[in-house]
């Protein structure tokens, strides 16, 4: 069974004591390619450091919402430097992690708006997927996309969202993010809406370090984690393990053009 992690933060120092056998430990379990994500300027050189080591690592270079105090408004202008460096780069595979997060409620909102659509608007300039974070925002977010309909769509990382909204994001072309949230007993909404979720339509992710699965309480979350969530949520799927692994794995090799 193959795998593909779609959204990790490998490069956090949580991994800093053990990366090179986790990594090991991961292959060894069927997961072969994973997607590193930056989160603010200070961190790209990390991941881009860190997927150079290494060629099934891939890299997304974003400004992350919950970051918003601080990222500098040079910091677009870096960005787009970046991308304008590693265009055609086997390694660049989408802009990321960019979004909206109204569940932190001191985060302001105007300002995650403008920085969330300069942020669409490198990922249209550069024909690259968005990688995209939603907590709480889904109307704003899906009403942003609509507007800027991208070519290369994406993946709405962490999907918690109703089956209304999940069809929303089909449309405009996205992929929905499926990892440890939903296996946890209290996630009620989700258990009703996974069923419904058409295959083609999913992607398996982790969150590494975050978003530890129900079968690993209180632990780092890890790529080594991601065969035993995909068994988890076949289950809430009602298909087998197989299947979803082998839908993941082709929809991640579509939209990252793999």
């Amino acid at each position: 069974m193959e795998l593909i992690d779609s959204h990790t933060h490998l490069d956090f120092p949580d991994f800093d004591a053990d990366r090179s056998a986790l990594l090991a430990e991961s292959r060894a379990l069927g997961v072969r390619r994973m997607v590193v994500l930056g989160v603010h300027s200070g961190n790209w050189q990390r991941v881009w450091d860190l997927v150079q080591s290494d060629a099934d690592l891939y890299a997304a270079f974003g400004l992350h919402p919950v970051f918003l105090d601080q990222h500098q408004p040079a910091d677009l202008q870096t960005l787009g430097d970046w991308l304008t460096r590693l265009h055609g780069h086997r390694q660049l595979c989408a802009v990321g992690e960019i979004g909206l997060d109204y569940f932190i409620e001191t985060l302001d909102r105007e300002r995650q708006q403008t920085l969330f659509e300069a942020q669409l608007q490198l990922a249209a300039d550069f024909q690259l997927p968005a990688l995209i974070h939603v907590r709480r925002s889904h109307a704003a977010v899906i009403a942003t996309l609509k507007r800027f309909k991208l070519k290369r769509a994406g993946i709405i990382h962490a999907f918690a969202g109703s089956r209304e909204e999940a069809r929303e994001y089909l449309k405009l072309g996205f992929k929905l993010g499926l990892g440890g949230a939903p296996t946890w007993p209290q996630a009620l909404r989700m258990h009703r809406v996974l069923p419904q979720l058409p295959l083609e339509s999913v992607v398996l992710e982790t969150d590494s370090p975050d978003m530890a699965p129900a079968m690993y309480p209180g632990q780092r979350n890890s790529p080594a984690h991601l065969p035993a969530i995909c068994a988890a949520l076949a289950e809430l799927m009602h298909v087998a393990p197989e299947q979803l692994a082998a839908a993941s794995t082709a929809n991640c090799c579509e939209v990252f053009d793999w």
